[in-house]
């Protein structure tokens, strides 16, 4: 891949996942650096703030609840932990609904059923890179959860180009899956308090 910069061009290099993991073994990155592999690029991913590690928290409860109680599939709820999105693409979505999860491989777009990222400032990124790539590789849907606006948006209707269809709720209000039956909470259950609890 070149870039044309000035009057000449660059040379950019694409890392595959399996050097990506050669890098992660050969000690490149730190048990502390926390990076995902998006296109092909080493991408550090942004601070965890308490309002976005409280909302992750919460809703790892009320979808293990889902999971639970869904008869008939196994779902299991996965945490900040990579799946694979093809030859160039190794994201870390804070959460995945998983369908009976794989032995031996890392989680592929056919095992997800829901991906969920939860942004305040790595919302720009968060919508317009990651989304898109969860909707290239075909996962049903995914939730946005805009912790600024105090906002969840379900993604669904994967397409090469992004999700088409997209609902928003707001506080007081309750969140329908597109895709899974059953799958509802309240957008205050989820949400974090504006301030730390005293």
């Amino acid at each position: 891949m070149a870039k044309l910069v000035g009057p000449q061009a660059i040379k950019q290099h694409r890392f595959t996942v399996e050097q990506y993991h050669k890098m992660g073994e050969a000690g490149i990155f730190s048990e502390d650096d926390r990076v995902e592999l998006i296109d092909g690029e080493v991408v550090e991913m942004t601070p965890i703030g308490w309002r976005h590690m409280w909302c992750v928290r919460r809703l790892i409860r009320l979808l293990a609840g889902f999971a639970e109680t869904s008869s008939g599939v196994r779902y299991e709820v996965d945490a900040q932990n990579p799946i694979a999105l093809g030859e160039h693409g190794e994201p870390q979505p804070d959460l995945v609904l998983l369908l009976d999860p794989p032995v031996g491989r890392l989680p592929g777009p056919g095992d997800v059923a829901l991906v969920v990222e939860v942004a305040d400032a790595s919302l720009a990124f968060d919508r317009n890179v990651k989304l898109t790539r969860y909707s290239e590789a075909g996962i049903p849907e995914a939730w946005l959860i805009d912790l600024n606006a105090d906002r969840f948006e379900v993604h669904s209707e994967p397409a090469s180009d992004g999700y088409r269809r997209t609902a928003r709720y707001g506080r007081g209000e309750r969140v329908e899956s597109a895709t899974l039956p059953n799958l509802a909470l309240d957008v205050d259950e989820a949400l974090p308090p504006k301030e730390p609890e005293a």
